[in-house]
């Protein structure tokens, strides 16, 4: 029987990235539920990683992320523009997209401040 603690330090110790291709073809559903899904399965992730305990230091969890039709043309994207690929690739016609997410610790910076 495990002990619930050994289970979670092994879940934290360890970070999956995600480097997926995406079909946005299906015959059993629209193509506006495959892009539907795609943005949910894209949403989730995010929000889990951002609920895995932050390392000592650091602030919050920045992604680097990449969009495209494959792994060696994919384009880098800012995390909170991650949805408007898929919708061009939809509105494309593309047969598959390629994301990357790789998440990375992030550290808040000072704004600076205007002078009146």
């Amino acid at each position: 029987m495990k002990i619930f603690w050994e289970t979670k330090l092994a879940v934290s110790a360890t970070r999956a990235d995600m480097k997926k291709l995406f079909p946005l073809t299906s015959p059993k559903h629209a193509p506006a539920r495959v892009v539907a899904s795609i943005k949910a399965d894209v949403r989730k992730y995010l929000k889990r990683e951002r609920r895995k305990e932050l390392p000592e230091g650091v602030d919050f969890w920045d992604f680097d992320c990449r969009a495209g039709k494959d792994a060696e043309t994919a384009a880098e994207v800012h995390v909170a523009e991650i949805t408007k690929p898929i919708d061009g690739a939809a509105t494309e016609n593309w047969e598959a997209i390629y994301l990357e997410i790789l998440a990375k610790p992030g550290h808040r910076t000072a704004k600076p401040q205007q002078e009146d």
